[in-house]
């Protein structure tokens, strides 16, 4: 079983950049507050710790369906 690495919310924006490219730190301490970001885990009362598979989750979540034209996406977005 691999170990579970944990990243401090500097790297975890760093990792959804570059692996996905967008995520930021401040973005996902504003999702931390009002909600609709990765799930988080605490060290300690202030410490956020995200892991790669949580933030691969959410960021695949966040990636729709291939379309062919802006105008098939509105389209769908109407439906």
């Amino acid at each position: 079983m691999p170990e579970v690495q944990y990243l401090r919310r500097k790297q975890a924006g760093e990792y959804l950049k570059s692996k996905y490219g967008f995520g930021a730190p401040r973005t996902l301490a504003k999702l931390a507050t009002v909600g609709g970001g990765p799930e988080i885990f605490y060290a300690g009362p202030r410490t956020p710790l995200y892991t790669e598979e949580k933030l691969d989750n959410w960021a695949n979540g966040k990636i729709g369906r291939p379309v062919r034209s802006t105008s098939e996406r509105r389209a769908e977005a109407a439906e």
